[in-house]
């Protein structure tokens, strides 16, 4: 998938996001597809950062880093080198054997502030939306507070 089309996915789904609802406003099947596009994209954030900061590491230290399988990893990699975003280099190591360094390219690292705005605003509508249902939640348990004092009265 190129970067026009990841892109142009990547905004229907915030906007299907957006329209997700508390206590299943969507059929349960829409919602786990949902969830596992997201995860999938929180963890291509996570590997971007992860790899700018630290591009020498084995595939098997970032799947300990990211903490999935070294297949999910191995897969999360080459999409983001299919894509364009991150390149494989070969360098010596210090034991005299050859490892790959994965490199952010121009379009990786401006994708990668991309998804950062993207994964920010995300996170801070869960919190708005985790902050109003605390709020339901909240009431809920006083009114049946109150309505167990009025029963308990009553008797």
């Amino acid at each position: 998938m190129n970067t026009a089309n990841h892109l142009c996915v990547s905004l229907f789904l915030r906007d299907l996001f957006l329209l997700t609802k508390p206590c299943g406003s969507l059929p349960g099947y829409l919602i786990r597809n949902l969830s596992l596009i997201m995860i999938n994209q929180e963890l291509e954030y996570r590997a971007l950062r992860i790899l700018e900061q630290q591009p020498d590491l084995t595939q098997r230290q970032l799947s300990e880093a990211l903490g999935v399988s070294l297949g999910k990893t191995n897969y999360v990699l080459k999409s983001l080198i299919n894509v364009g975003w991150v390149k494989l280099d070969n360098f010596q190591r210090s034991d005299n054997k050859w490892g790959y360094a994965y490199l952010l390219t121009p379009t990786g690292v401006a994708e990668k502030a991309a998804i950062t705005v993207r994964f920010l605003n995300r996170k801070k509508q869960e919190y708005d939306d985790l902050q109003i249902e605390i709020a339901q939640l909240q009431k809920e348990v006083q009114l049946q507070q109150e309505l167990k004092q009025e029963i308990q009265q009553q008797q």
